[in-house]
């Protein structure tokens, strides 16, 4: 049965059937066979096929969801009973947001492979969310404030988030005194980040920004921000350098990003994460600590 399941999940994440064959060294037939073997025991479809693609079925993609965490728990036992449950090993695919990601993992990589050299890491950059599923994602960065109950989330920092611009920006237009002001100023925001939810001593507001530059990158709106063009409401992981060199400076200081956004490690529902996951987990914790290196001082 085990073996059926292992099939099929590798039906899905391939997106075919001659794919799942090559990977498993087996015919298109066979494994035809069985995936119709699969779905008459279970008694419905699980995979809409035709001659260009291959879709799940809703039920399939249930089954897929179920079936994956059935065969990590499976591994999860059998390294238990071997001995092996604690040495990491073998493949770890991470997704990560590309500037934290470059920034605040990518250094840290080295020190992890060092103690768990056998592990296989592979480092995917995207600011779109990627699919943890379909793209078989073993743990996923997210900068949110909503995390998906079908999956597992463990809380890796804080993140803070602060208005702020260049002091030649200041010198030229002045600062904002009151959020109001904000109305008179250039802002600037990435297209999927034009509503800022701020909040002080008066509560919670959000307010619309229109762009003074419209771009899709977040990387380009912090480096407009340190040209001097604008006031950004940006992550301390973002701009701490800039900060203590005075590159930008903190405008509006009662007022902040919203508290409710963190850092999270996402993986698929499961009783126990892998262990691979559990000591990346582990590590990025030991290395940003409870109050992470990035943290502003600016008063």
């Amino acid at each position: 049965m085990e073996d059926d399941y292992a099939l099929f999940a590798r039906i899905v994440e391939s997106g075919s059937l001659s794919g799942a064959g090559r990977e498993l060294r087996l015919s298109p037939a066979i494994v035809s066979k069985r995936l119709a073997r699969l779905e008459q025991r279970l008694g419905t479809r699980l995979i809409y096929r035709t001659t260009r693609r291959l879709s799940t079925t809703d039920v399939g993609q249930a089954f897929y969801e179920d079936v994956v965490a059935i065969l990590a728990a499976s591994r999860t036992a059998e390294a238990k009973v071997a001995g092996r449950a604690d040495v990491p090993a073998g493949r770890l695919r991470v997704s990560a947001p590309t500037s934290f990601g470059r920034m605040h993992i990518a250094p840290h990589i080295a020190g992890f492979l060092e103690k768990f050299p056998a592990v296989d890491l592979e480092l995917l950059l995207t600011d779109d969310f990627s699919d943890i599923l379909t793209e078989r994602i073993d743990v996923a960065i997210r900068i949110t404030n909503k995390v998906d109950a079908a999956f597992s989330s463990d809380l890796l920092a804080p993140n803070h988030r602060i208005l702020c611009a260049a002091p030649v920006y200041l010198k030229k237009h002045g600062a904002p005194k009151r959020l109001e002001d904000l109305a008179k100023h250039h802002l600037l925001a990435a297209a999927n980040q034009t509503q800022w939810r701020l909040q002080g001593a008066r509560g919670q507001k959000s307010k619309d920004v229109d762009s003074r530059v419209t771009t899709n990158s977040s990387e380009v709106i912090r480096e407009l921000a340190i040209s001097g063009l604008g006031i950004a409401l940006r992550s301390s992981w973002d701009v701490y350098h800039e900060l203590r060199a005075g590159a930008l400076v903190r405008v509006l200081q009662d007022w902040s990003g919203s508290t409710d956004v963190g850092l999270f490690a996402l993986r698929p529902n499961a009783p126990l994460a892998p262990i691979n996951v559990r000591a990346l987990i582990a590590h990025l914790r030991g290395v940003y600590g409870d109050k992470p290196y990035w943290e502003f001082s600016a008063k």
